[in-house]
């Protein structure tokens, strides 16, 4: 995947193929990408965002995507995205083609502390992170947006202290 054209569907970031993660930190992002390593994900695959690269590529997408990227859950996530950036997550985008891949990337991915992964499929995009507070999950809409799983319906980073060390 190369970043500087970041794939995309009806103007909205959909890498098919690929697990979307947020780290709280660099640090949890730079121990995680160590493991992805050891696990046989060669770096040059990896692609990574700083905050402010991901906020600003989902500022352009918000603006120029077409309505028909608003029907999926596309433009959610990329306002969800944005929403994690701007309070200091940063983000690796990993190569996951199947189940067996993807369910690797996610246990790291959980293991170094990331707040969210999502595996991109053709027609659908799996969360691989539990979020929320074991709260019934609500239907999502475009003009819904994605239900966050908290009891306040938004996106929340999570306390230093309940991020999982190794």
């Amino acid at each position: 995947m190369d970043k500087t054209r970041p794939p995309e569907s009806f103007g909205a970031f959909k890498p098919v193929n690929h697990v979307v993660i947020a780290f709280p930190s660099e640090e949890a992002l730079e121990a995680a990408l160590q493991d992805l390593r050891r696990a046989g994900v060669e770096a040059e695959q990896v692609v990574r965002y700083r905050p402010e690269e991901m906020m600003a590529q989902a500022d352009r997408e918000l603006h120029e995507a077409s309505p028909v990227a608003a029907v999926g859950q596309e433009l959610n996530l990329v306002r969800a995205h944005r929403e994690l950036a701007q309070a200091g997550h940063h983000f690796l985008v990993v190569p996951a083609k199947g189940s067996e891949d993807a369910g690797r990337v996610a246990r790291i991915a959980r293991e170094r502390g990331a707040t969210r992964a999502q595996r991109y499929r053709r027609m659908i995009i799996e969360e691989l992170i539990e979020v929320g507070e074991g709260l019934p999950q609500v239907a999502e809409s475009p003009a819904r947006g994605l239900d966050a799983q908290t009891r306040s319906g938004e996106e929340r980073t999570p306390s230093p202290s309940s991020v999982p060390r190794r």
